[in-house]
């Protein structure tokens, strides 16, 4: 074996993939080998947890009825999830989430946060009053 073959049998094997990634299927059960993950299969993947589809059930709701509390309440458990979302990583004592984000089977949460700060922001911008047209 020459020395060009052997430095790259050694890169090859500290390389992270997603061949060899176990991590990926603690973090993401449902993670194919091979593919990439980006922000835009990230943000599906948070909306289609429980708690997501519960809230944005609720949500629906509370801007159908224009509920005053309804939609703060609703508004205070986004921003609790969006915080447990986004504490939940960097304090991971086991690294798990940090070595399944060094293979790419997760990516960043970005995209689902500024969709929830919309989402909230929507929910404040309907309860304001409606202006009466002038008759």
């Amino acid at each position: 074996m020459g020395p060009v073959r052997r430095r790259l049998t050694v890169a090859a094997a500290v390389l992270p993939t997603p061949a060899l990634a176990e991590v990926c299927d603690k973090e993401r059960p449902g993670w194919v080998p091979g593919t990439q993950a980006t922000a835009w299969t990230e943000a599906v993947y948070l909306f289609s947890i429980t708690p997501s589809i519960i809230l944005l059930v609720l949500t629906v709701l509370c801007l159908l009825f224009r509920s005053l509390w309804g939609s703060m309440i609703i508004i205070i458990l986004w921003l609790g999830l969006a915080t447990i979302i986004l504490t939940d990583g960097p304090t991971d004592p086991t690294g798990i989430h940090a070595l399944a984000l060094k293979e790419g089977c997760i990516a960043s949460p970005a995209l689902f946060i500024a969709a929830v700060a919309a989402i909230c922001m929507a929910m404040i911008l309907n309860l304001l009053p409606r202006r009466q047209r002038p008759s």
